[in-house]
Parts: structure tokens; C-alpha cells; sequence
């Protein structure tokens, strides 16, 4: 496929190195090329006929009648020229368009490429069992459960809200924590609320057997967890209705007294089981858990695996992000069925949506026996895959400096925060404005003339785009402090 790759001169040479021997290229007599238009373009074209021209991916003039004029598709390209190379190795079986840029519609196609094969995937795999309709163990994907702690004492509204909110982020099984305390009629209440809100599985995590055995009376789908000292109590419950049930070890430590109670489940009828050798945090055995996790599946090559990611994630002050996706490689490895997550503290929010995303991730990844990286799908947020040249700092540069003084501004001040449902707030004295972009806020800021002084409005953006910037990472605003 011949493609000519249009560019200005100041990005000759990235443009030159990223595109390669893979398409020619052609620097028009301007300085940036995000200003090319159909004339000038049309001027510097040369007679060699291309099947493909793409322009920079910020063009915004209309080329309709140009391509018609030398029949010839003119697309936008990357909106960055260290894309080039990247998007050049799908042209011959990518349409590109004239009003996306390549690299977005590149990313979106392969996004939306990547969910519809995981669904084939999934729909194709064959479960060891069901909770609900949910597919858990074989070769479907693994599953994320996320826990709703101390379910039974929460009020009818957070319960419900909690519950929404987990399943809006790719929850696949709803587990409601039980505290010590919680009495039976507190538990039964807390099912009910979870099965009007949500029609997706339900577990229950606790020890004591009369919760459990009213839990399986309310309808739940799964136990956890069952261990030598609960399971004479309510292994006929969970026998007669058909539920699953999460194995532990006696001690947390000791895998053997796990493949006793397995034993000790199976012999007495439980069928649908899986092992939950006990993932423990950094500092206090998580090495050794990751051990028995792989001495477990050595041995038991089939039975599903629980992987409560949550008791590392919790106990780690680093972004959660990355440790669930480390972790949910690791629970890929061994086979595991289900990612449990609290998402508790405030530093793992988010946790349920990062371990959907890995555990889709983790499901392509093995199907084309491939690292997880370059599938479509991907929980890079603040790093990049390519990096942007940086230039160069001019000779003779004024060094800048802030001002030791400020000037209020005779129209008033400004009160910036953002709300729960994802707005930026700016009060004023005569007006309150709220938009999801620091554009959107600032220019309606302007076009009321809400703002007299340049160094007033230059302020605002500064501060309107931490905010912006703290609704995109999901973290709180606090109006001048540092971001």
C-alpha cells in the first residue's frame, strides 16, 4: 500500500523516523502542519499516484474536494507524529477517517475488537458450574466479586447505592460482608435489599453458621467460607439448594487442613467448591500465600480458585491500579476463578473496575498466549506506551518567575470544588457555574464576564484544570493546594 504522510518542518524529523521505510513523506512550506489546507496541500502534491494520504490528526479544513479531484482518500492521521508508526502497521486493514483522528479511531476500533472477543470467548468457554448465570471456573473468565462490608448494618439506601455502584463498574458477583455483631434478621434484610437492586449473584462472607444458613434461606448464591469448624452446621443447606461454597484452611497458613475440608465438603455431597488458599498482604506473608496458591494448583489442577486481591491492594499505600493488575496476572496463572476486592479505603477506589479490566485482559492475553500488553484493552493511566519528544529550551529564554503580589479583581472571587456526580463548581457572588471541563466552566466564566483581569482569568484556568484533572483521576480538590 503506497501512503503519503504529510508534515510541516518542524516535525519533519519525528515524522521521518517514526513512519520509516513504511510510507514517503512530504514536508510542506509551513512550520507546523497542523495548518495545511486543500490549496497547499494541492500545491506540493507530487504526480506519483498514493492510495492513501494522511494529514495531521488536528487538521480541522475540509479536503472532500481535493480527494475527489485526484481520487485519492485523504485521512487525518495521529494527532501526534510518534503515533505514526503505530498506526501505519494497521492502514491495510483500517478505514480511516477524515474527521478522527487515526490514532483514536485506531484505539476505539481495537477496544471495541477486544470486548467482542472476550464475549465470544466467554460465551464459548465451558464453567465447572454456575452462580446464577455466571459462569465461575473452566476456562471462562475470571470473575470479579466485590464486597459490600458490613452489609448488614448499612442503611437501605447506602446498601442499595453501594450495590449500583459496583455493579455500574463491572462487578460480576456481589458479596455482602457480615461484622460479628450482625444478628440474622439483619443479614436476611440485607439479601433482600441486594436482590431488588441487583439480579447478579450473591455471596455472603462469614464464618458464623447461622448467618450462613439464613443467607441460603434469603437466596444466596455463594458462601463464604466454610472451614472444619462451620461446615457440620450448614453443608445440608447448602447441599439441599444447590449452592457453591469457598473452602478455607483451618489455619491460614496450613494448605493441608484446605484439602481436608475439600475432602470433607465433597464426601458429604457439597459439589460446587472452590479452594480459597488465604492471599495474604505484603509484609505479613505474601510470598508464602502466592506459594501455596502455586503448590495448591500442582496438586488440584481443576477445582476453582478464590483470590481475594483486595487483602494486598488495602494494605499498601501505592496506587491500586497497578498492584491489581500484578495481581490479577499472577490469579491468571493459577487458573483462579474469582478476584475479591472490598474496595474499602479511599486509595482503592476503583479497585472493581481496574480487576474487570484485568481479568479481561488476562482472559485475551491467554487465549493468544501472549504477555498482556497490545490487546485493546489496557490500565494505563498515567504512563505512557509512547512518549513525546521534548524540545529544546531557546537560547536567550526569559526565565520565568511568579508574581510576588496579587490584585483582587473588582468583578469578585471565584469558590472552585467539584461535586459527587463528576462536575466542576465555580461559585460567584452573582452566579454559580458548574460543567464537567475546566473549558466549559471558563468560557461560560468569560462570556458572562464574570472576570475583568487577565491574571484573575489566567488564574481560574490553572485552577479549573486541577480540578478537571481530579474528577479524571477520581481524587478529591482542595482549591489552591498542590495537585
Amino acid at each position: 500500500m503506497n501512503i503519503l504522510i504529510i508534515t510541516g518542518k518542524l516535525a519533519e524529523n519525528t515524522v521521518k523516523r517514526s513512519a520509516g521505510n513504511n510510507a514517503d513523506v512530504l514536508v510542506l512550506d509551513i512550520e507546523v502542519a497542523a495548518f495545511t489546507t486543500p490549496n497547499l496541500l494541492h500545491r506540493y502534491l507530487p504526480a506519483k499516484k498514493y492510495d492513501l494520504i494522511l494529514i495531521p490528526g488536528i487538521v480541522s479544513s475540509d479536503f472532500n474536494d481535493l480527494e475527489k479531484e485526484i481520487d485519492t482518500p485523504i485521512r487525518l492521521g495521529p494527532k501526534h507524529a510518534v503515533d505514526i508508526g503505530f498506526i501505519l502497521r494497521f492502514a491495510e486493514k483500517t478505514e480511516f477517517s477524515g474527521k478522527i483522528p487515526a490514532c483514536e479511531l485506531l484505539l476505539e476500533k481495537r477496544r471495541i475488537d477486544a470486548i467482542k472477543n472476550i464475549s465470544e470467548l466467554e460465551e464459548r468457554s465451558k464453567a465447572l458450574f454456575f452462580a446464577g448465570k455466571v459462569k465461575i471456573g473452566g476456562n471462562s473468565r475470571i470473575k470479579v466479586m466485590a464486597e459490600v462490608v458490613d452489609a448488614g448494618h448499612l442503611l437501605e439506601d447506602k446498601l442499595s447505592n453501594r450495590i449500583s455502584y459496583f455493579q455500574e463498574n463491572g462487578a460480576d458477583i456481589i458479596d455482602l460482608g457480615m461484622s460479628m455483631d450482625t444478628t440474622e434478621k439483619e443479614a436476611i434484610r440485607a439479601v433482600r435489599i441486594a436482590k431488588e437492586v441487583s439480579s447478579i449473584p450473591l455471596s455472603m462472607d462469614t464464618l458464623d453458621p447461622g448467618l450462613i444458613n439464613a443467607g441460603l434461606e434469603a437466596g444466596i448464591d455463594i458462601v463464604l467460607s466454610l472451614n472444619s469448624k462451620n461446615m457440620d452446621e450448614v453443608r445440608n443447606n447448602i447441599i439441599k439448594k444447590s449452592r457453591a461454597a469457598v473452602i478455607i484452611p483451618d489455619n491460614p497458613n496450613d494448605i493441608e487442613s484446605l484439602f481436608t475440608n475439600i475432602g470433607t465438603a465433597r464426601n458429604s455431597g457439597i459439589q460446587n467448591l472452590i479452594a480459597d488458599p488465604v492471599l495474604e498482604p505484603a509484609g505479613h506473608g505474601l510470598a508464602g500465600s502466592i506459594s501455596r496458591y502455586y503448590e495448591f494448583r500442582k496438586r488440584d489442577l481443576t477445582t476453582p480458585l478464590f483470590f481475594g486481591a483486595g487483602n494486598v491492594t488495602e494494605l499498601i499505600d501505592a496506587d491500586s491500579i497497578g498492584v491489581n493488575a500484578i495481581l490479577s496476572g499472577i490469579a491468571m496463572e493459577f487458573d483462579a476463578a474469582i478476584l475479591f476486592t472490598p474496595e474499602y479505603s479511599d486509595k482503592a477506589c476503583g479497585s472493581v473496575f481496574e480487576l474487570k479490566t484485568a481479568s479481561r485482559m488476562m482472559m485475551l492475553a491467554k487465549e493468544r498466549a501472549s504477555s498482556p500488553k497490545d490487546l485493546g484493552l489496557d490500565l494505563l493511566v498515567l504512563k505512557e506506551k509512547r512518549r513525546r519528544e521534548f524540545t529544546m529550551e531557546p537560547e536567550g529564554s526569559i526565565t520565568a518567575k511568579a508574581a510576588e503580589k496579587w490584585h483582587l479583581d473588582p468583578a469578585g472571587c471565584f469558590k472552585i470544588e467539584i461535586s459527587e456526580g463528576g462536575k466542576i463548581i465555580a461559585k460567584h457572588k452573582n452566579a454559580s457555574i458548574s460543567g464537567k471541563t475546566a473549558r466549559e466552566v471558563v468560557d461560560t466564566i468569560l462570556e458572562h464576564g464574570l472576570v475583568t483581569r487577565p491574571d484573575h482569568a489566567a488564574y481560574l484556568g490553572r485552577e479549573l484544570m486541577k480540578a478537571e484533572l481530579a474528577l479524571k483521576f477520581k481524587r478529591s480538590y482542595s482549591q489552591d493546594d498542590e495537585f
